[in-house]
This record gives structure tokens, C-alpha cells and sequence, in this order.
């Protein structure tokens, strides 16, 4: 049998819902059940095509340029972006459980990406635990500085 490793993740948006909005940003850790990380990825994206940021995400992100400058460097199409995040969790050593808080945009935006632009959910299985992913938090591995130190920041953008 596996060992189960947990997945986190942490997402920069444009926007509250994905479609009118984009996914600027995802960092995803792996965990051993303990909490020692095993790997991480960060990738930024291009944004959607008619997509547009919303008036909330503009205000955050006026207030934090270099971070904004941050997530657009680099930045690969979505398509590209998402098939090399579902093969980093295929190649994950153990069984890849998705660690979500329904009340962050991570669980919706990766969901909605990873179906519209590779057609699955890479995940054996997905786990609802709001306090085991605010344990397990990878925000510290997202490169915009906003994110150290700043949970505020993190959580509105």
C-alpha cells in the first residue's frame, strides 16, 4: 500500500471565479502524513483569453506591483502550465490526496483548471480539512514577497 502524500496548494488570482478570471500563480507542496515536505512546484500562468480582472484583485494588486511583476514572469499558457502540474502529481512517490479549505479560491481554481485544460483530477482522492491545510500551508514556497509574512495579502489576491 501507498503512503499517502498531501497535497497543498496556493493560489494568486485575478479575479474570484475562474473562467471571467485568472489563475496567475499556484504553488502545491507534497507531504508525508508528519508534514515533511517531499516536493513542490510553482508555475505562473498567462491569463485567459477574455478574461478580465476584477475590481477587488485590481485594488490588491495596485497595492503590491512587485508582486504583480512577479507572477507574470515566465508565465506559461494554461494548457502548458496545467498538463506539467498533473504530471508532477503523477510522478509523486506515494497517493497524491488533495488537501482543501472550501473557504480559499485553491480548490476551485485548480479544479476548474486542471479539468478544462487536461480533462481530469489527478488527485486519488480529495480531503475537506480546513485546520490540516492551514498546518500543512505552502504560501511560504509561493515566490511573491507579499506571502511572507502577510497572510492578509495572500488571502485577497
Amino acid at each position: 500500500m501507498r503512503t499517502d502524500l498531501l497535497v497543498t496548494s496556493h493560489v494568486h488570482t485575478d479575479g474570484p471565479i475562474p473562467g471571467p478570471h485568472s489563475l496567475l500563480t499556484l504553488t502545491s507542496a507534497a507531504h508525508l502524513p508528519g508534514g515533511t515536505v517531499t516536493d513542490s512546484i510553482s508555475i505562473n500562468l498567462r491569463v485567459l483569453p477574455g478574461a478580465t480582472l476584477h475590481p477587488v484583485s485590481l485594488q490588491s494588486w495596485r497595492r503590491r506591483p512587485e508582486d504583480w511583476l512577479c507572477t507574470r514572469r515566465a508565465a506559461r499558457p494554461p494548457a502548458v502550465a496545467m498538463n506539467a502540474y498533473a504530471s508532477w502529481v503523477d510522478q509523486l512517490h506515494g497517493r497524491p490526496v488533495f488537501v482543501a479549505d472550501t473557504t480559499d479560491p485553491d480548490y476551485l481554481f485548480l479544479y476548474w483548471y486542471l479539468q478544462r485544460f487536461t480533462g481530469r483530477w489527478p488527485f486519488e482522492a480529495t480531503l475537506t480539512d480546513a485546520d490540516l491545510h492551514e498546518q500543512l500551508e505552502c504560501r511560504t514556497m509561493c515566490p511573491l514577497a507579499g506571502c511572507h509574512g502577510a497572510a492578509a495579502l495572500a488571502r485577497i489576491s
